[in-house]
Parts: C-alpha cells; structure tokens; sequence
C-alpha cells in the first residue's frame, strides 16, 4: 500500500473517531443536525487549506454555511457564489456575511507579480483590479510584506462593497433590513482574526449609480 492511499484512509479513520467524539458528548448531535440548518453566518473565504471556517471561528456543523474560492473573492459573474449567496440569504436568511481573506494568501500575492500560472490567471485579473484601484496607495509602501499585507485587507474591503453592489443583498436590505456584511482578516501566523472595521447594512453609503431601484411590489 502505497503512502497516498493510508493518507486516504487516515480520513475515513478520523472520521470514526470524530463521529464517537461527538455521540460521546451529545447523543443528539447527530439527529439534531440531520433535522435542518439554520445557521447566523455566511461565510466567504479563501480556498487555502489552512483558512477552514469552522475550526478558526469554533463553530460546529450546522453553524456557518461555507462558500470558497481563491483570494475570498465575489466576482458577480460567478454562479456559484451568487447561488450559494442567493440560498444563503433568501432561504436560510443569514444575520451576516462575513468575507475572510487570510495574510499570505497565494491568490492576492500572484495578482501583484507578472508571472503566467495558467488557467487561474483569468480569476486572479479580478484582484489585480483591486490593484489598480488602489496603486497609489499601495505603490507609497515601501516595505513588500506591509505592501501585501495592505493589500490582502483592501482586496477583502472590495469584496465587501461589492456584496453591497448584488441585487441580492440589496433586496434583502430593503425587505427586512439585513443581513450585515463584514470583513475580516486572519494571521495565520498567529491564529487570529482581525475585524477591518468595513461592516454594512445598506446602501446609505454606495454610489449612486450602483443602487437598484426599489421593488414596488415588495
């Protein structure tokens, strides 16, 4: 047996001894979960392996309802992430949604260089927006790891505002005035979370030309 194939089976193993772990400290668990979902949390984040909802934010199963891509990123295009955005909202109605990047990701570092990496580098264009928007700024850092750094927070503050920008969430704001959307960063260096500070609940705040009208039938 090769090495690949006992890592495989070392997770249907853990999977046994999470699955006591859990019977052990409540015998409900399992048909409570099973029952329905009603998580507080969205959460949008990176795909890193290192960045996993649940565990960095001490949350169970049936507390956050996950979507992840590279770089944490909401690009309106993207099915996916207005589906599961969409269903979050409308049907499970989440209280928040919380777009999580992480220091050193991969995705934000690769939009600051020049190099070909393939296939990804249509996805990694959308970040390098992020870039452009903000050049000066970044640009007057001399320092490269706070250059990055500032750069991960002002790409996950992006992501907020164009949350603000989905029909979504703003037909959610208007017909029963949530959920609120944050952004935060997390060290992975230390394993903590830092709130920037970015939350909204409306559009009090959003250009103009990015509102919807309102639904005269709501």
């Amino acid at each position: 047996m090769d090495n690949s194939l006992k890592s495989y089976e070392r997770l249907l193993q853990q999977n046994k001894a999470w699955v006591e772990q859990m019977n052990s400290e409540d015998k409900f668990f399992f048909k409570k979960l099973s029952e329905a979902q009603k998580p507080e949390f969205l959460w949008i984040g990176c795909s890193d392996s290192r960045v996993p909802a649940n565990q960095i934010t001490g949350t169970i199963p049936g507390e956050v309802f996950v979507h992840r891509n590279i770089a944490n990123m909401v690009v309106h295009t993207d099915m996916s992430m207005l589906s599961v955005l969409d269903y979050a909202v409308n049907v499970l109605e989440v209280k928040h949604v919380v777009v999580c990047g992480h220091y050193g990701c991969g995705g934000v570092l690769a939009a600051m260089a020049n190099k070909q990496i393939g296939l990804i580098d249509n996805w990694i264009r959308h970040i390098k927006d992020v870039y452009r928007m903000h050049q000066d700024e970044l640009e007057r850092i001399s320092d490269i790891k706070a250059r990055q750094d500032r750069f991960i927070e002002l790409n996950v503050i992006e992501q907020v505002y164009d949350l603000g920008k989905t029909s979504i969430i703003q037909n959610a704001w208007q017909k029963r005035g949530g959920p609120i959307v944050h952004g935060w960063v997390y060290d992975i260096g230390n394993g903590l979370i830092k709130d920037l500070k970015v939350s909204m609940n409306s559009d009090e705040d959003m250009p103009d030309v990015y509102k919807f009208e309102k639904n005269p039938l709501d």
